[in-house]
């Protein structure tokens, strides 16, 4: 139940990325990470209202869920989309650390079925979410002008 919490928010991979950045230097690790993270959890939130999958505790309430308090739909997995989208985006800082990473984004997301509150499909595809942003966001912020354009004459 511990790694659960943990995934709530993309709280662990936040501070992990704050760590990181203060160790580094490199304030731009936080920002890309947090922007990352939390544009995975709410396209997830998104994707949770037209789709509107009751959690396997609703449909089935025996056995009762281990991890209580939890509302909303079902799929996708927020917190794997977090997990993931933290995990890979970074091993752009940390490529020699990524078993580690991976591991921690698989621990969470699989906390997610044994506590009663997803499915795996609905961990699946947050997975796959996640990988999806952490891939499509650096690309997208790459793509931004860097400097704004100089303001016309007069």
């Amino acid at each position: 139940m511990a790694l659960s919490r943990l995934g709530y928010g993309g709280a662990i991979w936040i501070l992990i990325a704050v760590a990181l950045a203060l160790i580094t230097r490199r304030p731009v690790i936080a920002a890309l990470s947090a922007a990352t993270i939390w544009s995975a959890d709410l396209i997830a939130l998104a994707i949770k209202v037209p789709v509107d999958r009751p959690r396997p505790f609703v449909v089935e309430p025996q056995p009762a869920p281990l991890f209580l308090g939890v509302r909303g739909d079902s799929f996708p997995s927020a917190h794997a989309a977090t997990s993931f989208a933290a995990a890979v985006l970074l091993t752009r800082w940390l490529p020699g650390r990524w078993p580690i990473l991976f591991v921690l984004a698989l621990a969470i997301a699989y906390s997610r079925v044994y506590v009663g509150v997803h499915y795996p499909g609905d961990v699946l595809a947050g997975a796959v979410l996640g990988t999806a942003v952490a891939i499509a966001l650096p690309r997208l912020v790459g793509a931004l002008p860097r400097r704004l354009p100089a303001p016309p004459p007069g």
